[in-house]
């Protein structure tokens, strides 16, 4: 159970916030897989994008936006950049045309075998081994699914339809 606030007169300082050393570290991890990914010719999202489908081809692209925790009109733009590069191609599903589904290309397969090399590197970076990089990992996905929650419970319930 977490403990409660300590009450404060004024704001905590910068540096005593979660949510600033969680937004920092995620820009100290965009440095570091920048000069990685620019050999590549892809962004961390489009990246994101690649590990998803490397692990599953042929995928829906509102699988992909759930698994990334990204909305369409962020990812739609992601994938047809992917897409201009020749890394993956979208076709609608022949069953259900609503349904737009993601594929690699030979090129996208083959980027794989480039990247497979990034997780060590990255790893190194930290400067962690990769047992305790695994419990950050499990304790961060454990604060995301909280936030989730709580974020989720603080919405205002949909109006009734008359």
């Amino acid at each position: 159970m977490p403990k409660s606030a300590p009450a404060f007169d004024a704001p905590l300082p910068l540096a005593d916030n979660l949510c600033f050393a969680v937004y920092s570290t995620a820009l100290a991890f965009n440095a570091v897989y920048k000069p990685i990914l620019d050999r590549l010719h892809l962004t961390y999202p489009q990246y994101l994008v690649m590990l998803v489908l490397w692990q599953q081809d042929d995928v829906p692209v509102k699988d992909i936006g759930r698994l990334l925790h990204l909305d369409s009109g962020t990812l739609t733009p992601l994938l047809k950049r992917l897409e201009a590069i020749g890394y993956l191609a979208r076709r609608r599903h022949a069953a259900d045309e609503r349904q737009l589904r993601i594929t690699l290309t030979d090129a996208g397969r083959a980027l794989a075998d480039q990247a497979r090399s990034i997780p060590q590197g990255i790893g190194a970076a930290c400067g962690l081994g990769w047992d305790e990089l695994g419990k950050l990992r499990d304790q961060l996905t454990q604060l995301r699914e909280q936030l989730d929650r709580a974020a989720e419970a603080s919405r205002p319930a949909p109006a009734a339809v008359r």
